[in-house]
């Protein structure tokens, strides 16, 4: 039987995965979630010797049924190839008293290489497979790192445009020009004075645009999403949790069935909403720990049932995190009401409304598996530099907030789990940040800290960041948020 995604707001709006991949995101605003989950059979003592590419090949196949073994073999070694810099592609890296789940090691050093990789290969594949030949124009809104490694993937992909809008001023510099100077004929970047949250808004806004739909489509164009509202975006990421595990039962870390807690930085809550698939199919989970900077809608959301996003947005050393609406909460939301997608409905309204929501009556068994908490800023210096002096190993300032709030929940709670830490991003990424937190002072310029970066990690410039100080800016377009459709029609010639 076919896996049905329905959308958290229509119980009649079902699809298949390849439709839910190619739309992104429902017309009806919701985003598309399995209502039942497949059976997987997670046999560690022989994943424990798995490749990746075995390991995805698994959890995708499950997942994604209306796919054919040729067309996911395509996809997953079109993915998982030399784009990474290890034949491990997520290696697990022990420190003092965690393990950290490197998510890194892509072509963009950010865990988001590890979905928008294959992506585009089961987009253009979902688009052959629905008989559709318009062009797909993927817009996205980015708090950082999803424009780049998108971008990365569906540069020069024939039949595709990708439209990436991120904060100006809200990403580190390295970010920022990584974006900038992307090559790529179907490559458009731009700038938005306001936050994040003003540019995912806008990019929903546009989805669910009934008049500019009919537009495109009169012109054989039509959307979809690199964000983790496509879930052919959150599907991938449920393999490296899977992954981790075999590699702790591999090591000896831990034998098979023993359960273990995943600590993951979290702003749209993609990540951490894998980490909960992979527990419901068959990962031996004790606690998910979503770590929140002081952007602390999240930790608020679980301690108190009250999802408020009435709160001044924080500029922070973390801007992947720097977000107030977190989209794929709505995914846990829709479970934890019981799959009841007008409940969800009316919630997420209440959030656009009011600018806020209260649960009640949720699903204790789901909550009962989150923990949550954040760290300030001066918590997550602290941590880089900790950590440092414990296993002379730097933390990007993503990964350093789940440790602090990891290192937080431990001391509260005496958890002495096995547990894994998602590392998010290299320091490379945000060399200022690292510098400063070790050595005490700011380095006044990324290609400096850089340079300081590499002496004291004594890891190698990766090519991501190689190069990137010299060449040439491509993408110079900053519009007010309020004039992105426009923007995009203009791309578009609608």
């Amino acid at each position: 039987m076919t896996l049905i995604y329905q959308s958290t707001r229509d119980a009649n709006n079902q699809v298949t995965a390849s439709q839910a991949i190619l739309q992104g995101l429902a017309t009806d605003g919701g985003l598309f979630t399995p209502v039942t989950l497949p059976e997987v059979n997670l046999d560690f003592n022989k994943l424990k010797d798995a490749s990746y590419q075995e390991v995805a090949k698994l959890i995708l196949s499950a997942f994604l049924d209306d796919f054919t073994e040729a067309e996911l073999d395509h996809c997953i070694q079109s993915a998982y190839d030399n784009k990474f810099d290890t034949p491990a592609i997520a290696p697990l890296v022990k420190l003092q008293d965690h393990y950290n789940l490197e998510l890194f090691h892509g072509s963009t050093i950010a865990f988001k290489d590890m979905a928008l990789s294959i992506l585009p290969y089961l987009l253009t594949t979902s688009a052959k497979k629905q008989g559709v030949d318009n062009k797909i124009v993927i817009l996205t809104a980015t708090s950082g790192d999803t424009g780049k490694a998108a971008m990365a993937g569906f540069a020069d992909v024939p039949g595709t445009e990708i439209i990436v809008f991120y904060p100006n001023g809200g990403v580190s510099k390295i970010q920022e020009l990584q974006m900038t100077t992307q090559v790529g004929d179907n490559t458009h970047v731009v700038a938005i004075e306001g936050n994040f949250d003003d540019a995912q808004t806008a990019v929903k806004r546009m989805f669910n645009d009934e008049v500019l739909r009919a537009k495109l489509l009169e012109q054989g164009i039509q959307f979809s999403s690199a964000n983790s509202m496509n879930i052919g975006r959150l599907v991938p990421q449920v393999v490296y949790y899977v992954y981790a595990y075999a590699q702790l039962v591999h090591s000896g870390a831990i034998v098979a069935g023993e359960p273990v807690n995943f600590t993951v930085p979290t702003g749209n809550f993609g990540n951490i909403l894998a980490a909960y698939y992979a527990s419901k199919i068959g990962v031996p989970v004790n606690k998910l720990i979503c770590a929140s900077n002081e952007n602390k809608v999240l930790t608020d959301f679980f301690t108190t049932g009250t999802y408020d996003k009435k709160r001044t947005f924080k500029v922070t050393t973390s801007p992947s995190m720097d977000i107030l609406v977190s989209s794929n909460l709505e995914r846990l939301i829709f479970h934890l009401v019981g799959n009841d997608a007008a409940k969800t409905k009316e919630l997420m309204e209440a959030l656009v409304a009011q600018g806020e929501y209260s649960l009640e009556n949720a699903d204790s068994s789901i909550l009962d598996l989150f923990a949550a908490g954040f760290a300030t800023e001066a918590e997550t210096a602290a941590e880089i530099k900790a950590v440092y002096e414990s296993s002379n190993y730097v933390e990007d300032p993503h990964t350093a907030v789940a440790s602090a709030v990891y290192q937080a929940y431990r001391q509260a709670t005496g958890d002495q789990t096995p547990t894994v830490v998602a590392s998010t991003a290299s320091p490379y990424k945000f060399p200022r940040v690292a510098v400063e937190a070790i050595a005490g002072k700011d380095s006044g310029d990324d290609f400096v800290a850089v340079a300081e970066l590499t002496k004291l990690s004594g890891v190698a410039i990766p090519n991501a960041v190689n190069g990137l100080e010299t060449a040439p800016v491509r993408h110079t377009t900053v519009v007010a948020a309020d004039a992105m459709q426009t923007e995009v029609e203009r791309y578009l010639g609608v």
